[in-house]
């Protein structure tokens, strides 16, 4: 290049100097405006909307986590309704709980009561019977005793006119009345 130079001139600010020099401005400043215009205008633009973008979506983010915010609250106030409602359910099934099983130990009282008196009923029954057997036995055993005694102090005589005379009167006692069977004055006569 410095060959190519005439001689003398190293540096020179002549016309040429200055015409390559506004050719350079024109040419930096054309590079410049088409970079500006192809890739820092772009790229700004990009910037700018990626930018927007993300306030956005944190704008968004905020929302989201003040909704959930409130959702939370919401599920846990639901939560703690349904804890009471769960409480008061629970309490209301021990309650009928208990006055089941109150009418339960009452209808058992009630019924262990009637049992117990159907067997003193019962009870008092079988006593009478008991007493009214014992009777028949004694009245039995008194008759055979005294039917014993008279066999001995009565003599032979005595006794077929007394029995000729309890015949007469059962006989007239066993015809007067329709309803006695034919048994009953046998084992009168007897």
């Amino acid at each position: 290049m410095l060959e190519s130079m005439p001689a003398g001139r190293v540096f020179g600010l002549d016309q040429q100097t200055l015409i390559q020099i506004g050719i350079q401005l024109f040419n930096v400043s054309l590079l410049a405006y088409l970079l500006a215009r192809l890739l820092y205008n772009p790229v700004r633009d990009f910037m700018s909307r990626r930018a927007d973008r993300i306030k956005v979506q944190m704008e968004s983010a905020e929302d989201d986590m003040a909704n959930a915010k409130e959702l939370k609250v919401k599920y846990e106030t639901r939560i703690k309704e349904i804890n009471l409602e769960r409480d008061d359910i629970l309490e209301t099934a021990r309650k009928i709980a208990a006055e089941k099983g109150k009418q339960i130990i009452d209808e058992a009282k009630n019924e262990a009561d009637t049992i117990k008196a159907r067997a003193v009923q019962n009870i008092e029954m079988e006593q009478e019977r008991a007493k009214d057997e014992m009777k028949q036995a004694i009245i039995e055993v008194s008759s055979a005793m005294a039917e014993k005694y008279i066999m001995r102090a009565i003599d032979k005589d005595v006794h077929e006119r007394l029995f000729a005379e309890a015949m007469a009167e059962l006989g007239n006692v066993a015809f007067s009345h329709e309803n006695i069977s034919d048994r009953t004055y046998v084992e009168a006569a007897k």
